[in-house]
């Protein structure tokens, strides 16, 4: 009888296999359950490995020893290192400064978007304007932050099929006089382009449409002091138009905090419009 061939197996990935990381447990002894930002270090002292936050330290640490996915990094890594927050959101504004500045191998990196748009409406129509050439934080009447002209246009072509809005009215597709647009002979525009319906009708929805993603402007003439009261801490994170300058123990640490110049920062702006414009911290006008 004829042998059978023995069957191949690919040889497993040294990457992936997972070893538990003894050279690092000697740096684990002090972490803290307390909210903060951590950080696994590698060979180099300026390009660090990853870079974390977590309301509670030690748990979120340890989770990574027991990640076989993570093997890879846990073996480049030759310690970890972190620092104490008040609470969630000084730890959400720590670690997006700290993955922008310091670009840890293995995180997603965090760049300026020199693309960043949003949609602003001029004379009852929406254009797309950029960050670039506008100061978001200061701008009336922008409406969602998109990350390229085609991500806004997008959107705006989404919103037009859920609320019936008409694509020349919108910019989308160049009216001929006296004729209504490709739309609404599909009834999908309700006929502001044609008459059947008020223009103004047709404003009011885009506006109802829009305002789930309206961009706040900055409230304050100046910088402010955000302060987040924890169990073991309170900090005053420094904040100058949506810009994460820092987090200082007190007021005359926070004056001296300066705003380097730059465009919006998109993600201070995702992480504390809504703890800022709700009222749930005190803030200090600096």
């Amino acid at each position: 009888m004829a042998r059978r061939s023995a069957i191949l197996r690919p040889e497993p990935d040294a990457n992936t296999i997972y070893q538990y990381p003894e050279h690092l447990r000697e740096w684990l002894e002090g972490l803290p359950n307390h909210p903060g930002v951590y950080t696994f270090h590698g060979e180099s002292e300026s390009l660090p490995l990853y870079i974390g936050k977590s309301v509670n330290l030690r748990s979120r640490v340890m989770s990574h020893f027991r990640t076989p996915d993570e093997a890879k990094m846990l073996r480049q890594s030759r310690r970890v290192s972190w620092i104490p927050t008040a609470g969630d959101l000084g730890a959400l504004l720590l670690e997006a400064q700290m993955i922008k500045t310091q670009q840890p191998l293995f995180n997603k990196r965090l760049r300026k978007n020199r693309q960043l748009c949003s949609l602003q409406i001029t004379n009852g129509k929406p254009n797309v304007v950029y960050a670039k050439d506008l100061d978001f934080s200061q701008s009336p009447n922008l409406f969602g932050l998109y990350r390229s002209r085609f991500a806004a246009l997008e959107r705006l072509k989404q919103l037009a099929d859920e609320y019936q809005l008409c694509h020349g009215l919108l910019g989308l597709e160049t009216l001929n006089a006296g004729r209504g647009c490709f739309r609404s002979a599909l009834r999908r525009c309700a006929g502001a382009c044609c008459g059947k319906e008020p223009v103004s009708d047709h404003q009011d929805r885009l506006l109802e449409a829009l305002e789930n993603v309206r961009v706040f402007c900055w409230p304050w003439q100046g910088a402010v002091g955000l302060v987040e009261e924890g169990k073991e801490m309170t900090q005053i994170h420094v904040i100058d138009h949506w810009f994460y300058l820092g987090s200082v123990n007190s007021m005359d640490e926070a004056r001296k905090l300066q705003r380097p110049k730059g465009g919006f920062d998109h993600d201070g702006y995702k992480i504390l419009c809504r703890p800022i414009l709700s009222g749930a911290y005190p803030i200090l006008p600096l």
